[in-house]
């Protein structure tokens, strides 16, 4: 999933994690850099990484929380757990050198959390149902086992049926504000996407031609 990271130049070994652990960090200098930078959906997490100010950072895990009803993980060291004890700008905290593992579980945790307030955890098109708290994708009944990308790409479709994008619109909101990626990775994961729906529902993403694609 996408997760908005502070500062908007966070450590590598954070950016590492988070690749690490299946998630696609996107840098936000700001509340308002975090709206202008959301998915289509929102911010299902942020992490925001505490440097030589405390006071900033919880400031940032505040913002985003009030501003944009986003569930907050803060990475620390742990000389700073005494003085986190009795505040409450965030949900959840991993204790650097960061596991990639825990941060993937407790970003997930948060996500599902976040599902969970929204109240839209199934997105359904006739036979498919994709659970967006756990990440799932069945058809009639059968899992289907999809990448991040087949997943966040089919759930977009999903969500948005009958309506032709162009690839650079779908590389922009699925992949993300800052992914560099030419259109051909759009065409890739729709053709395994094809062959992972099956014959029968492959139809489903229609090809449009010297325009994109269309769900439906």
């Amino acid at each position: 999933m996408f997760v908005a990271v502070y500062p908007p130049v966070p450590s590598q070994s954070l950016i590492g994690a988070l690749l690490a652990a299946g998630h696609h960090p996107v840098p936000v200098e700001s509340p308002a850099d975090a709206a202008k930078k959301a998915p289509e959906h929102g911010w299902p997490a942020a992490v925001v990484e505490v440097g030589d100010d405390l006071g900033l950072a919880l400031t940032m895990a505040a913002k985003l929380g009030s501003d944009h009803g986003v569930r907050v993980l803060l990475v620390t060291d742990r000389t700073r757990t005494a003085d986190l004890a009795d505040r409450d700008e965030f949900e959840d905290f991993v204790l650097t050198p960061i596991d990639s593992v825990e941060l993937g579980i407790r970003l997930r945790r948060l996500g599902a959390a976040q599902a969970d307030q929204d109240g839209d955890e199934v997105v359904r098109h006739r036979d498919l149902e994709l659970n967006t708290a756990t990440y799932q994708a069945t058809v009639a009944g059968a899992p289907r086992d999809l990448t991040y990308m087949e997943y966040e790409l089919l759930r977009f479709f999903a969500q948005n049926p009958g309506r032709v994008w162009s690839r650079e619109q779908i590389l922009s909101r699925v992949w993300g504000y800052d992914y560099f990626g030419g259109s051909r990775t759009v065409d890739v994961h729709v053709r395994r996407l094809r062959a992972k729906l099956g014959e029968e529902r492959s139809s489903w993403i229609s090809t449009v031609r010297s325009v994109g694609y269309r769900f439906g």
